[in-house]
């Protein structure tokens, strides 16, 4: 049986997490953490997540050993339950976005003693196309403008996704460029003509819109575009439910969606 915590247990993600992973007959939710002072604090993580008693409640300390500890919450609320995961020995499945240089390099340290797999985004199709849109953008050549183009809903904070941007960083590796000198973060004013080279991302924030990312490769004359629509959160918990399964067990290390996906 795998067991397994959830940082941010009451969130929009973490309610999903709790129902789903409460599902499987190879897993059990036995920690549903929330920050300090949260209004949901002490209730059951199952009746919070519409599954029923699960006689787990929502707690800010983590006494409880687990597994795998799964995060959606943000870069601070993951930073506070690193030191945590590596006391109990517990692998780490990140799928917070907004990460810094110092989060990143803080992890990487805790992969020494854990596994930690991070993810801006567990979708499976998602993940297809990380690996699609370099083949294309390789294949295309220069001649091919491309722009990426992220919608969501309107609470999201960071912006643009980190989806977007490991579809730049998947383009950019594939095709020489780099995105510290050609990503193009949105266009105004009166010289706003594209560069040759660039990669342009835009982000939209509006509504309930769960996830969607279209890559556009556009010459003179024809337009490809590869489009992804996330219609329900849980598109990536089952994700994770995936990935969580793949972590259980492993050795200390980083880990990634397409190791998830072969298998290895």
């Amino acid at each position: 049986m795998i067991r397994v915590a959830i940082n941010g247990a009451a969130g929009r993600m973490g309610r999903r997490l709790v129902d789903l992973i409460s599902r499987e007959r190879d897993m059990r939710v036995t920690a549903a953490l929330e920050m300090p002072g949260h209004p949901d604090l002490k209730k059951d993580a199952g009746e919070l997540a519409g599954c029923g008693r699960l006689g787990v409640p929502v707690t800010e300390d983590w006494s409880d050993t687990a597994n795998v500890l799964i995060d959606f919450t943000s870069a601070a609320g993951l930073m506070a339950r690193l030191p945590e995961a590596q006391e109990h020995g517990c692998a780490v499945l990140v799928g917070t976005t907004g990460l810094g240089d110092a989060e990143k390099a803080e992890l990487a340290h805790a992969a020494r003693r854990i596994p930690v797999l991070v993810a801006p985004n567990m979708s499976v199709g998602v993940n297809l196309l990380f690996r699609l849109v370099g083949e294309v953008a390789a294949a295309l050549g220069s001649e091919y403008d491309i722009e990426i183009v992220e919608a969501h809903h309107r609470f999201k904070k960071d912006a643009p996704s980190g989806t977007a941007l490991k579809l730049a960083e998947e383009i950019a590796t594939a095709t020489g460029r780099s995105l510290a000198r050609d990503a193009c973060y949105g266009r105004h004013g009166a010289s706003a003509e594209r560069k040759h080279g660039e990669i342009g991302l835009h982000a939209v924030r509006a509504g309930d819109i769960v996830g969607d990312h279209t890559v556009t490769f556009c010459a003179l004359g024809e337009r490809i575009e590869i489009t992804h629509r996330a219609h329900t959160r849980d598109t990536f918990v089952r994700g994770a439910i995936r990935a969580t399964r793949f972590l259980a067990g492993k050795k200390p290390g980083m880990y990634g969606m397409r190791d998830v996906l072969s298998g290895r």
